[in-house]
């Protein structure tokens, strides 16, 4: 059974992350209002009554502004540490809040959910992997390095939405205040394109068919520039860009040819001292 994925959105302005398949869905984050997300899925031939639950990563505007319309209206549980919905000063009805525990699976109907740990300016911020009859995808976005977790989960993955925020140079040479870029590139902001594709090449799973890239700068960084850069290392993996204007197309990721993870170069001891920075 193939997962079917999709972006609603995916940017400063807002995140929305669709996965499903043919009987059940979930959405990571909820950063577009109901009525947008509402019109996006629409125009997708996609329904908000296929959704089963909410998945939130961390509680910053452009992940949850459109969470407590969208979860009342559906009365959809919604998955999130207590740190994040008190950060995000977010009011749920009480009988749809869930928890959740680090790298301890969630089955909603034959989804599988994991939520992980990672590096960003956040209360307590996770990202998701889904997998569904051995097809696994991953949501790894707002990550301000690739820590042991990030290596470990990408290595999985049949196909990953994944963070190329910015291109070093135009973040340099931009117009942001200097606290403001150290806060991107200081190691709990967000992942550069160099830093993305460093994970792609050296973490690359044998099994990846599709890498939509995520979260892309405005300011910051171009699709063309981060497709540039990605195109000569893509081999039999699809590369796509995750808009912050539009929805996707839908993604149909199937298991594929079993083959051996490649085993990757990355290590979390070679990242260590950027944390500090």
């Amino acid at each position: 059974m193939a997962l079917h994925i999709t972006s609603l959105n995916s940017g400063s302005n807002g995140n929305s992350y669709y996965l499903a398949n043919h009987h059940d869905a979930i959405l990571i984050d909820a950063g577009l209002n109901c009525r947008e997300t509402e019109k996006r899925m629409g125009r997708l031939g996609l329904s908000m009554n296929k959704v089963r639950a909410i998945f939130i990563s961390h509680e910053h505007s452009d992940h949850i502004h459109g969470l407590p319309v969208i979860a009342k209206k559906y009365q959809l549980p919604v998955y999130i540490t207590r740190s994040t919905l008190l950060g995000g000063r977010l009011t749920l009805q009480d009988h749809l809040i869930r928890s959740f525990v680090a790298h301890e699976c969630i089955s909603i109907g034959d989804l599988r959910i994991t939520p992980f740990p990672k590096l960003h300016d956040a209360s307590e911020p996770y990202s998701f992997i889904v997998s569904c009859n051995e097809v696994t995808v991953g949501v790894f976005t707002d990550i301000g390095f690739p820590c042991e977790n990030l290596i470990r989960y990408f290595q999985k993955c049949h196909a990953a939405f994944l963070e190329a925020n910015y291109d070093d140079e135009m973040l340099e040479m931009g117009r942001y205040p200097y606290f403001l870029k150290n806060r991107i590139r200081g190691g709990k902001g967000h992942l550069s394109n160099k830093q993305a594709l460093e994970l792609f090449t050296s973490c690359r799973p044998a099994h990846m068919t599709h890498l939509l890239l995520s979260h892309l700068s405005r300011d910051n960084n171009s699709p063309d520039l981060v497709m540039e850069l990605f195109r000569p290392s893509a081999g039999k993996t699809e590369i796509a860009v995750a808009s912050r204007d539009k929805e996707t197309e839908i993604y149909y990721i199937s298991r594929g040819e079993t083959k051996e993870p490649l085993i990757g170069t990355l290590q979390p001891k070679n990242f260590q001292y950027s944390l500090f920075q």
